[in-house]
């Protein structure tokens, strides 16, 4: 629950209609009192941080000057939002943001009127809003759209698109470029606060039809445009913009809130197409262990308000990311053909690590997932070994370039899979659910998962040894098991698994890192006097077909387990059992997957018992499967 304190104008403020008619001075307040409470909030919860407190003032003016929710507020990626989710009538639930059953850590349709478009991958805003755009007009409308966009979601081509097809189109839209990093504009000043408010203003307007309409018979209306706005694009920044059809208008100090509402105020009036505003922020604004910090505390955990310190874990076992960094940075002293691509998450897939040591073989193509997939393929044409780290809910993105670029090609492109399965507090949006699927249907590739941390060191150089196809290596967020990872590494035999424990009647067949679940499922069921076999199957694409005949042929019950999707290892699993009879022979088989759902968001050992991929669930589906045993000692066996 927020807490309420004298002389704090944010308690008043449940929507923004409460804004309406607030005098300047109170507007500057209850900015104040939204970054304050959005730095307690994140230091409670976690979640993104420095990119909301870089856009407060931004917030607070748009919700003032606009009137949502009928003009249509979008927010790029969505992790700016905190401070638009204060103001619009979510502030008492702000503490239950990212945990299971509270506030998504992203802007959500269903979660708000406010929300017109969930958002958490980059750079759809643009495309979105001139939906919203081009609806408003066919349905005989009046409403503004209004998009926010980072400069880095501009690295994406999606959003060149969209603009390209607005400008064309003239459509009456918003575009408001929070620049919070990139040098892509002059010093910010008075001169060009003057300016912007002036090219924004009604007479200026005003006078640029005039200046149109008497050079149009004389045929210097060309000439004419091209120079007042080469003029007003080289002294302002906006000639890329203008050039596709935006009117631009900055730069302009994003945190000065009299510039932003005067601009505002004139932009609304505009009807004559759409307008690129170009606000400069500064990412972590306020908060000065932020503004000190590298990465202006884009993500954290839960925090200390006063000294900025992170939470820190109890010291366990590395990450799986960090255990890919760090072997392949150990295998690049060896082979200087090695190189590592990230799409702007080179912290995130811990490609940083090889790219302290080989800078010059590092790539950080920013958010643009086909581009960084084409660009290894390039790499990979010519005789480099590419490595291309990429979240499996962004490498969806890229899916085409995989399917067209890598794999009709047969080009050896290693693709590290990072966050696969689910994720904990980021929800559905960023689970990894669906790339055993949509990488095991093609032709070619060869799809590993490790069930420990080094399994997936030997996979990562078992992938650089595939000269003649591309591969794929899949592993989840968080701490590996602990196991010992073996100073000296021997590459796996492709499409072989391997036999982890050895039962009779039941075979538990895991792909990934469920197999801990799998042994536990397995001491559950051996309680009961029901033995189970329990084997790695490490590959998903080529199957190890004969142990997974053995596993039929030698078992009553085979129990497939993965972190994924319906269509993926036990789709492949089923189909080959087919194939070959088995099932014919009465084999008891039970394939267990992510629930066809997408997941809210919640910590993940909650998620995956939710999602009945626990030990407790693995040991009930076979004894179901299997038609004899004690459930309830198994839920006793599990609450223990």
């Amino acid at each position: 629950m927020t807490e309420t304190r004298p002389n704090r104008l944010l308690d008043a403020i449940d929507s923004p209609s409460d804004l309406k008619g607030r005098s300047r001075a109170d507007l500057k307040q209850i900015a104040a009192e939204v970054r304050e409470e959005v730095i307690d909030v994140v230091s409670v919860t976690g979640g993104h941080l420095g990119s909301g407190l870089g856009v407060v003032e931004l917030t607070v003016a748009i919700h003032s000057v606009f009137e949502t929710p009928a003009d249509k507020l979008i927010w790029d990626v969505g992790h700016q939002c905190y401070p638009h989710k204060i103001l619009t009538g979510r502030k008492d639930r702000m503490r239950t943001l990212r945990q299971g059953g509270g506030l998504s850590g992203f802007t959500k349709r269903s979660e708000s009127e406010y929300d017109p478009f969930g958002a958490a991958h980059a750079s759809t805003s643009i495309s979105a809003g001139l939906g919203f755009a081009k609806a408003r007009d066919l349905q005989n409308k009046d409403n503004h759209v209004i998009c926010v966009i980072g400069d880095g979601s501009m690295s994406a081509g999606m959003a060149y698109e969209a603009m390209n097809n607005a400008g064309a189109d003239r459509s009456r839209m918003i575009v408001i470029l929070n620049d919070n990093d990139m040098s892509i504009a002059p010093p910010v000043g008075a001169m060009s606060h003057y300016f912007s408010r002036l090219v924004s203003s009604r007479p200026y307007r005003g006078l640029r039809r005039i200046a149109k309409k008497v050079v149009q018979p004389m045929g210097l209306e060309s000439p004419a445009r091209r120079a007042e706005e080469y003029l007003r694009g080289f002294a302002m920044g906006g000639t890329l913009f203008e050039e596709m059809g935006f009117y631009y208008i900055g730069p302009v100090d994003g945190h000065d809130l009299d510039t932003l509402l005067d601009l505002l105020e004139n932009i609304k009036t505009m009807q004559d197409g759409p307008i690129l505003l170009h606000v400069v922020t500064q990412k972590g604004k306020g908060y000065t262990p932020a503004e000190n910090s590298a990465d202006k505390y884009h993500g954290v955990s839960k925090f200390s308000v006063v000294t900025g310190e992170q939470a820190k874990g109890a010291g366990g076992p590395p990450s799986y990311q960090k255990v890919f960094g760090q072997t392949l940075a150990e295998l690049g002293e060896t082979d200087d053909r090695i190189c590592a691509i990230t799409a702007a998450m080179p912290s995130g897939t811990s490609t940083d690590i090889f790219g302290k040591k080989f800078p010059e073989r590092h790539f950080d193509v920013g958010i643009a997932e086909q581009h960084a997939v084409t660009f290894a393929a390039g790499l990979a044409a010519d005789g480099m070994k590419p490595f291309c780290a990429i979240y499996s809910t962004f490498l969806q993105r890229g899916y085409d370039q995989v399917v067209h670029d890598v794999a009709i090609q047969k080009l050896p492109v290693r693709f590290a899979i990072d966050r696969a399965g689910l994720v904990g507090a980021d929800g559905a949006t960023h689970a990894g659910s669906f790339d055993v699927g949509y990488l095991g249907a093609l032709p070619g590739f060869v799809c590993m998962a490790p069930s420990d941390e080094a399994e997936l060191a030997r996979m990562v150089l078992t992938s650089l040894q595939l000269d003649d196809c591309p591969s794929a290596v899949r592993y989840p967020r968080g701490e590996g098991t602990g196991v010992e990872i073996p100073k000296l590494l021997t590459p796996l035999e492709i499409g072989k698994g391997k036999v982890v424990r050895e039962g009779t009647s039941i075979a538990i067949l895991s792909y990934g890192t469920r197999l801990q679940e799998a042994l536990r499922a397995a001491d559950m069921l051996t309680a009961q006097g029901l033995s189970a076999t329990v084997a790695d199957a490490r590959f998903a694409k080529p199957l190890d077909n004969e142990l997974i005949e053995r596993l039929a042929r030698e078992h009553e019950v085979l129990v497939t387990l993965e972190e994924g999707a319906r269509g993926g290892f036990g789709s492949f699993v089923l189909e080959h059992l087919a194939n070959c009879g088995a099932l014919d022979r009465g084999l008891k088989v039970r394939v267990m997957t992510l629930p066809d759902i997408f997941q809210d968001q919640d910590t993940p050992a909650a998620m995956y018992d939710q999602a009945g991929l626990s030990a407790r669930h693995i040991a009930l589906r076979a004894i179901e499967a299997l038609g004899r045993g004690d459930m309830s000692a198994i839920e006793r066996l599990a609450s223990a």
